[in-house]
């Protein structure tokens, strides 16, 4: 069995090859010859400590990623990630992947991703939501795909925004803390990287021409966008079944249902099988859950860039 330690795939892991891995794993999931099974929540001893189990297969790829987040951790991480990933011809685990710092890289490439085939050419100006653990990185990611020169920051503090706008800045990006109405209405591209359980904004603030791209939405009773926005907006996501079972499309499943709202794969844009944005003046919106495939194809990724064991 290989082992990959938290330290050799942190050192490892880097925008480029999370997008690369990402973006197939995005593909496979549109197609038919990979499966991503419903994910599972729990806790720990304590009900605050948290923890999703998401797995898949596709072909020559069968595993598990156990995701947690423990609050309450004080010098170490709270967000963990460990990847396991079968030998199938024996039935045996064939490889682990200690992926915390890899989770933060693999979450923010599913938005890159998207914002490479949603966002317009010229999309400059970034404004995200939080300040928190994932969304310096969905900065960054966004940031290699379209010409950002400018990052509205929208925090719950000014504190919290300012110390934010420094680790920008050791980025080699600009940003400023913006109260939202103002962030949003000056946005080509909003991310939204909270744990919100209602909508961040109104959808009047948002202009035509914008991509909005929600990552913090992962568990029942998550919603970070106004479903006015959802009704307004070409919809797509990670995976169909999953983002109106826990994304944030969860909020519209019966409009889903029924057909009213057209929901779209992004691996089916990513093939061209499906149309991603019409004209400029259309409001993209991108519903990333995370699903296990992402986490397969990085893990195979980085277990290929270590080399033989």
């Amino acid at each position: 069995m290989r082992f990959l330690p938290e330290e050799q795939s942190a050192a490892l892991v880097d925008e480029e090859l999370a997008f690369a891995a990402v973006r197939d794993a995005l593909v496979a999931a549109a197609g038919d010859q990979a499966e991503v099974f419903p994910a599972v929540a729990g806790h720990g001893s304590s009900a605050g400590n948290r923890f999703t189990v998401k797995s898949g297969a596709s072909a020559g790829l069968a595993g598990v990623k156990v995701g947690s987040y423990w609050p309450g951790n004080v010098g170490v991480p709270r967000h963990n990630s460990i990847v396991l990933l079968f030998d199938q011809e024996l039935g045996r685990i064939g490889a682990v992947v200690e992926a915390g710092v890899v989770n933060a890289y693999r979450t923010a490439a599913a938005d890159a991703v998207a914002a490479s085939v949603l966002a317009r050419d010229d999309a400059a100006t970034l404004t995200v939501f939080g300040t928190g653990h994932q969304a310096l990185y969905e900065c960054a990611a966004v940031a290699r795909v379209r010409p950002i020169s400018t990052i509205h920051v929208v925090a719950r503090s000014p504190q919290r925004g300012e110390r934010f706008v420094a680790s920008l800045a050791g980025r080699g990006l600009t940003g400023q803390v913006t109260a939202a109405e103002p962030a949003c209405r000056a946005a080509d591209i909003i991310v939204t990287a909270t744990t919100a359980t209602a909508p961040l904004f109104d959808a009047g603030w948002v202009r035509p021409g914008t991509h909005v791209a929600s990552m913090g939405s992962d568990a029942l009773g998550k919603q970070e966008l106004p479903p006015r926005l959802l009704a307004a907006a070409r919809l797509f996501c990670d995976l169909p079944s999953q983002s109106v079972r826990i994304g944030e499309l969860q909020h519209v499943a019966d409009l889903v249902a029924d057909g009213t709202l057209r929901l779209t794969a992004i691996g089916d844009v990513l093939t061209g099988r499906a149309p991603g944005r019409a004209g400029d003046g259309d409001i993209t919106v991108f519903d990333s859950s995370g699903i296990a495939l992402q986490d397969l194809f990085v893990a195979d990724a980085l277990l290929r860039a270590a080399g033989s064991p």
